[in-house]
């Protein structure tokens, strides 16, 4: 950013400008960057609009929309600036999110490692929700919701209110 640019922002804007810095943006964990990414993302839009607003009202008594812009170029700057930042940011923000979600799936995966080892030591009797068939091979979960079983549940049910039904 150029010593110009800069001088145009106030200290505020400039204290913003300056955590986008790389040394400072490294520093900061996942939830600072979203922190951040908001109020960049606040001033880039407050800057973009106060610039739209600006152009639009002053189209009229210029004729233009080009002519329009040529005095709102401050405001017009300060909402690059702060588009740039906030690009900056955005990237970090996804590094730091994917960095953390691979981590968390290692995590994940050496947890459920653990897990299947522990069963590996238990009972040798077959898992829950498998059945044995006619050839005493262990179905899955799969078979038991076949279209097929699902019409012999359903004609069943019918049949035994058709039956209570006629009882009484």
């Amino acid at each position: 950013m150029t010593p110009k640019l800069l001088a145009m922002m106030n200290e505020s804007e400039q204290a913003l400008l300056r955590e986008v810095e790389p040394k400072r943006l490294r520093k900061l964990d996942e939830d600072d960057l979203i922190d951040l990414h908001t109020r960049i993302r606040r001033a880039r839009t407050k800057y973009t609009k106060l610039y739209r607003r600006r152009a639009a009202a002053q189209v009229g008594s210029k004729g233009a929309r080009s002519g329009a812009s040529v005095g709102n170029s401050k405001t017009r700057h300060k909402a690059e600036v702060f588009e740039e930042a906030l690009s900056t940011v955005s990237n970090r923000l996804a590094v730091v999110a994917h960095e953390q979600a691979e981590a968390l799936k290692v995590e994940r995966l050496a947890a459920a490692k653990g897990q299947r080892k522990g069963a590996a030591k238990g009972t040798a009797s077959p898992a829950k929700g498998k059945s044995k068939g006619k050839s005493g091979a262990t179905r899955g979960d799969g078979a038991l919701k076949s279209p097929v079983r699902k019409r012999n549940a359903a004609s069943q049910r019918s049949a035994k209110r058709r039956h209570q039904a006629k009882r009484g």
